[in-house]
C-alpha cells in the first residue's frame, strides 16, 4: 500500500473529543487483485463495502467540535477495523448475500499480511491520537442499511449501541428521545459491542466515556444530509457532555 490505511483530520485541535470513522472508505488496496476484491462497482458502492455517507459525518463533527477525526483507508471487505483480531467476521467471506471472490479461500499468509499492513497500523495510530489527550470522548460514527436483503426494515433514523459502561450513552439517548421527529434505537440495529472491537480497544479497556453512533444511510448520502445530521448532533453531544460536568474549553458549533 504507498499511503497509509488511515487519514487523520484536525490532529492539533484541542477539543474534548475524537472522532473515529471505522469504516469511512470502500478503497481496496492495489496490492489485493489489482485494487479488486473480484466484485463489480455497484457491489462496491453498498453498505457490504463500507459505511455510506458515515466520512461526511464524521469530518463535519470534528470541525464543529473541535476534534481531530481518525478514519479508515480501506474497505471493511479488506479486513474490518471494527472486529477483534480472532473475531471469524474479521475478514468476510459472505456478506449480506454477496460472496466476496478475493476473501473466498484467504489463507494464514495473507490474514496476516492484511493484519500487519492496514488493521494494526489504523489501531496505532487511534490509540496514539487518544492518548494525547486528557480522557478524550470518543465518539465513533457508523452508518446502517435501510433493510438487509433478508431482513425487515429498519425504523430507526438514528441507534447508539453501547456495552456495560453506559455513562455516556444513557444521558445521549435521554436527549434524543426529547427530538419528537427521531425514531431512536437503543442498542438498535444491532446490539452492543463485540470483544475486541474498536470501542472496546479504545475506549471501554481505557475507561474512557464514549458513543458509537448509527445514521441510517439514506439519510447521510449526500454531503448536504451529511452536514444537516452533523449540525443537528454536535450540539446534542456537548449539552450532554456539559450535563455530565467532563472539562473542556470552549467548543464553537458555528
Amino acid at each position: 500500500m504507498t499511503d497509509t490505511p488511515f487519514k487523520i483530520t484536525g490532529a492539533e485541535r484541542e477539543g474534548p473529543w475524537l472522532i473515529a470513522c471505522d469504516h469511512a472508505s470502500n478503497r481496496v488496496p492495489p496490492e489485493i487483485g489489482g485494487g479488486s476484491l473480484g466484485l463489480p462497482e455497484a457491489e462496491m458502492g453498498r453498505h457490504i463495502a463500507y459505511d455510506i455517507g458515515a466520512e461526511g459525518v464524521s469530518l463535519r463533527l470534528g470541525e464543529l467540535l473541535n476534534a481531530p477525526v481518525i478514519a479508515s483507508r480501506f474497505s471493511r471487505l479488506v479486513i474490518d477495523p471494527n472486529r477483534g483480531e480472532d473475531d471469524p467476521t474479521l475478514i468476510m467471506k459472505l456478506y449480506d448475500g454477496t460472496i466476496i471472490p478475493q476473501n473466498r479461500h484467504i489463507g494464514p499468509a495473507e490474514r496476516e499480511r492484511r493484519l500487519n499492513a492496514y488493521y494494526r497500523p489504523y489501531h496505532e495510530a487511534y490509540a496514539a491520537l487518544a492518548a494525547r489527550r486528557r480522557d478524550p470522548i470518543i465518539v465513533a460514527i457508523h452508518s446502517f442499511t435501510p433493510r438487509l436483503r433478508a431482513g425487515a426494515p429498519r425504523p430507526w433514523q438514528i441507534g447508539i449501541l453501547s456495552a456495560a459502561d453506559r455513562r455516556f450513552a444513557d444521558p445521549l439517548l435521554r436527549r434524543l428521545y426529547r427530538e419528537s421527529d427521531l425514531t431512536v434505537g437503543d442498542n438498535e440495529p444491532y446490539m452492543g459491542h463485540l470483544p475486541g472491537d474498536a470501542i472496546d480497544r479504545h475506549a471501554l479497556r481505557c475507561g474512557r466515556q464514549n458513543a458509537l453512533i448509527e445514521l441510517r444511510h439514506d439519510l447521510i448520502a449526500d454531503a448536504a444530509g451529511q452536514a444537516a445530521w452533523a449540525e443537528r448532533l454536535a450540539p446534542i453531544l456537548d449539552e450532554v457532555r456539559r450535563e455530565l460536568h467532563l472539562e473542556t474549553k470552549e467548543i464553537s458549533h458555528g
